[in-house]
This record gives structure tokens, C-alpha cells and sequence, in this order.
């Protein structure tokens, strides 16, 4: 198990490089948000122009300060678990003149650290901010906070823009492409391998299914401005029973990843016309999101922000807002690049670049 210097408290007047090291010391492998949650709702509960309510390791903190504007800034407490091996496998993260290296310094406690400097830091901002910091984001989506507070108390999500915190690596990334996975099944008949022409070989059948998806023109679509490449891909494939058996099923399981102007259903149904002929079930679809940068509240953020604009070309918790009409994009420290990884870490400056930017889209004049 991992061991670590934990703070007692969580002191919010410091820079947001030492509030990163301090979160990221707290374990918080998803499930076991709860310390985590509790140094934050208290240190939250301290600043006298927020509101602050919880549910379950998730804490949301809003100002009331009557602006025309609101925004939601998110971010989730949780990390994969910790590694077998390298820096990433104990606490406390190490620390050097450039980065913060361990487990959860870019996804995303860089973004965690930034979004609590920025709630003491600003008792008045420009907009109205509601802070949602949640849990369970790294597994399956029915545990999500995010998505347990838009089902428990939805108008805590109402706004005009989102941001969630994830690492960007110096750019704005808008929106996030939808996902769906399901399996397209080849079917056959058993036979005795030694007389394989009293069966029907389902992996020799399958190679249609390999040839749709090889022949398939992914497409490359605009949406508010960005780019988004969609993409499918088979991503595995299960058949045979038995070594002297002719199989009689095979199944491929197949990912499409599609850009946010269609969505679920009819990528859906754009897969089912794809393969027809064949069985197919889905498994599993979610939504994408449309970066809204046609909206003032958007425009104004990336004015602000002065930074590279960009697709999000996988799919993130911006769909979350997206699918309850609030648009949002991804901005955060860190580079996705090595997240999850056994060297995982974030460069201090752009944590300090990350609170810079969004502290000057929030303090300068009222929205």
C-alpha cells in the first residue's frame, strides 16, 4: 500500500504548485475519494462567499453574487491505482525544480490544485462559479459524480459554459468525440477439424467483417470551428473452442469513435447499415460534445485565454454538460500524453500558466 505525507488541512492561500503537491498526497484511488473530499469541502467550507454542499465525495461550491454570467468549473478527485513500479507507485509524490512526478500530478490534480487556488483567490470573480470537484470519473460510468449530481440535483450544472480540468497540455481542447463500442458476430457451423467441410469456419466468416471495416472511409468533420477525425477500429475478437473444432461463432468488437455532430443513435445506426447481414450488439455508447464556441460565454473564454483552440479527439466529461445543454471545453495542466502512466507527471509551469489564464478570464470585468 502506498504511504504518504498527508496534509492535516488543506491551506488555500497557497500557490497553486504547493496545493497540487498537497492534493496529490492524499490517496484517492477511485472509491476511496473520501479523505480526499473531506480536506476539500473543509477548506472550502472557510471562504465566506461560497455556498458549499456535497454529494457523497463529491463537493460543489458556488458564489451568489447575482451575475449575468455563470460558469462550472469540474474536476474529479480520483486516480487510477497506483503503479507496480516507478514513481507513480507510493506517496508522496516527488518534487523537483520542474515537475511535480507521481500518481495523479496530471490526471488531474494538477487541475484539482488550480480550481481551489482560484476558489480563495477569487471572492469575486466576473461570473457567478460553481466549483464541482468529483468523484469516480476513472470507472465505469454508472459510479460517476459528475453524472450522479446531473441525475440528483441538476440545476447545480446549470449554466452558460463549462470547464473541466483535464490536462491539455497548454492548449483549449472544445467539446469531445462520442464513442460507442459493440460486437458484430460471424456465426458458422461445428465440425471436426480433421473434416473441416462438414462445418462452416465462423473466423474464416468473420473476414467480411474485417473487410467492411478496412474498406470504411473514416470521416473528417468540422464542428463549430475544430476538427474532429473519426475513427473505427476493431479492438478484439474471441473465437473457437477447442483446438480440433471448427468454430462455429466469432466475434469482433469493434469502437467507433465519431465526431459530435451525430450522435449515439445514429452513429448506431450508421454501424448497423455498416454491417448488415450480421448480428450486432452494442455494448456500450456515450454521447460527444459540441464545443458551443459560437457562444459568447466560449468566445470570451478563449479570448481570455489567448491559447491554441483545438478538437478533443477523445471523449471526456464535457459530454456530461454537453447532453444538459451547457456548452464546455477541456483546459487543464499537464500532458494527457502521460497519464495513467508509471512516469507520470505535470510541469510546474503549467500549473502556475494554467491558474494564470483562468485567473485572469475570471478577475477581469463583470461578464
Amino acid at each position: 500500500m502506498p504511504t504518504a505525507a498527508a496534509p492535516a488541512s488543506l491551506d488555500l492561500t497557497q500557490p497553486p504548485v504547493d496545493l497540487t503537491e498537497e492534493v496529490c498526497n492524499v490517496a484517492s484511488v477511485s472509491g476511496d475519494e473520501q479523505a480526499l473530499a473531506d480536506l476539500v469541502e473543509t477548506a472550502l467550507r472557510t471562504l465566506a462567499h461560497l455556498q458549499v454542499s456535497r454529494d457523497g465525495n463529491t463537493v460543489i461550491a458556488r458564489t451568489e453574487l447575482g451575475r449575468p454570467e455563470r460558469v462550472v468549473i469540474a474536476g474529479h478527485l480520483d486516480t487510477v491505482p497506483f503503479a507496480a513500479q516507478g514513481p507513480a507507485a507510493s506517496l508522496p509524490i516527488e518534487r523537483t525544480a520542474e515537475r511535480l512526478v507521481g500518481r495523479g500530478t496530471t490526471d488531474m490534480k494538477g487541475g484539482i490544485g488550480v480550481m481551489l487556488a482560484l476558489a480563495a483567490a477569487l471572492p469575486e470573480p466576473n461570473r457567478d462559479v460553481t466549483f464541482v470537484f468529483y468523484d469516480c470519473e476513472e470507472v465505469d460510468a454508472a459510479r460517476n459524480g459528475l453524472g450522479r449530481v446531473a441525475t440528483n440535483d441538476p440545476q447545480l450544472l446549470e449554466a452558460d459554459f463549462a470547464v473541466l480540468m483535464e490536462p491539455t497540455d497548454g492548449t483549449v481542447e472544445g467539446g469531445c468525440k462520442g464513442t460507442i463500442r459493440f460486437e458484430v458476430k460471424a456465426k458458422g457451423l461445428a465440425a471436426h477439424s480433421g473434416r473441416p467441410w462438414l462445418g462452416h469456419n465462423a473466423i474464416h466468416e468473420a473476414g467480411g467483417i474485417i473487410d467492411r471495416l478496412r474498406e470504411f472511409a473514416a470521416e473528417t468533420v468540422e464542428v463549430d470551428g475544430l476538427t474532429f477525425h473519426e475513427g473505427l477500429s476493431a479492438v478484439g475478437i474471441t473465437g473457437g473452442r477447442a483446438t480440433n473444432v471448427v468454430p462455429d461463432e466469432c466475434v469482433v468488437t469493434i469502437n467507433y469513435r465519431f465526431a459530435p455532430h451525430r450522435s449515439a443513435v445514429e452513429a448506431e445506426d450508421l454501424m448497423r447499415a455498416l454491417f448488415a447481414g450480421y448480428e450486432l450488439a452494442m455494448t456500450d455508447a456515450s454521447d460527444g460534445a459540441r464545443p458551443g464556441l459560437d457562444r459568447p460565454a466560449a468566445q470570451a473564454f478563449v479570448e481570455a485565454l489567448g491559447l491554441p483552440v483545438q478538437a478533443k479527439e477523445g471523449w471526456t466529461d464535457v459530454a456530461r454538460f454537453s447532453a444538459v445543454g451547457v456548452p464546455a471545453v477541456n483546459f487543464g495542466p499537464g500532458n494527457p500524453l502521460v497519464a495513467h502512466q508509471d512516469e507520470e507527471y505535470c510541469d510546474i509551469a503549467q500549473i502556475d500558466q494554467a491558474f494564470d489564464a483562468m485567473h485572469r478570464w475570471l478577475g477581469g470585468p463583470v461578464a
